[in-house]
C-alpha cells in the first residue's frame, strides 16, 4: 500500500518513529537497530515500509534498506513468526547477518531474538533455506573469498570461525566478530581467534 514515507523526524522510540510528511505525522514501527541508526529529531529520513492490516489495527513497519525491508517479508511468510517477531530478529541481526544464518543453520543466533524459540529458528531456517543463497550474504562473500584476495587470510579466518563454533557460538555471528578484526593478515589464527573472543564481550 504505502512503498515509502519520506519526512522529517518528529519523534523517536526504540520500537517507532514519528515521520512527518507534508504535515501528517506517520507512526511506524522499527526495530531497535533501525532506531539507533536514524539520524535524530528534526532530519530528513526515508523508511521502507510494509504495511500489515489487521482487523483491529494498521500499523507501518519501516526499514532504511530495500534489503532490510526484503528479508523481513520472507520472514513473515514463516508460520509462527508476524510482523513484531520479524522486527524482534532484526533488532539482534542486521539483514545480512540473518540470511548468513539461515543459509548456515544457525538457530542459536535467530534464538537470540525476544519472543524466538529454538523451534521457531529452525522452522525459520527450514522454510528460507533454499530462497537464501550465500551469494547474497556480503559476509558469506568474504568468507569464501578466491585466492586473489589472500588465501592465507581466509585459511585464519575459517579457522578462527570454526573454533567459534566449536566453542558453542552461533556461526554468523562467529564470522561477524572475525570480519571486524583489523590487521588481520599479520595475525596467525591464534591470535585471530583471541581477537575475535573479545569482540564477543
Amino acid at each position: 500500500m504505502i512503498a515509502y514515507v519520506n519526512g522529517i523526524i518528529d519523534d523517536i522510540s526504540e520500537e517507532n518513529v514519528i515521520v512527518d510528511v507534508g504535515g501528517i505525522g506517520y507512526n511506524v514501527r522499527i526495530s531497535a537497530a533501525t532506531a539507533e541508526k536514524l539520524p535524530g529529531v528534526g532530519k530528513q529520513v526515508k523508511l521502507y515500509t510494509y504495511t500489515s492490516v489487521r482487523e483491529d489495527a494498521i500499523q507501518l513497519f519501516g526499514f532504511l534498506s530495500r534489503n532490510d525491508l526484503d528479508i523481513f517479508r520472507k520472514c513473515i511468510t514463516v508460520s509462527g513468526i508476524g510482523p513484531k517477531g520479524a522486527l524482534a530478529i532484526l533488532s539482534v541481526l542486521d539483514a545480512d547477518s540473518l540470511r548468513f544464518a539461515i543459509v548456515t543453520g544457525d538457530a542459536k543466533a535467530i534464538s537470540k531474538a525476544p519472543g524466538i524459540g529454538a523451534k521457531t529458528a529452525e522452522r525459520l531456517i527450514l522454510e528460507l533455506k533454499g530462497k537464501v543463497q550465500v551469494e547474497d550474504t556480503q559476509i558469506g562473500q568474504e568468507i569464501n573469498q578466491s585466492g586473489e584476495a589472500g588465501v592465507g587470510e581466509n585459511v585464519q579466518k575459517r579457522e578462527a570461525v570454526e573454533a567459534l563454533v566449536s566453542l558453542g557460538y552461533g556461526r554468523a555471528e562467529a564470522v561477524k566478530a572475525v570480519n571486524a578484526i583489523e590487521g588481520i593478515e599479520s595475525m596467525d589464527s591464534g591470535t585471530v581467534l583471541k581477537a575475535a573472543l573479545k569482540k564477543m564481550f
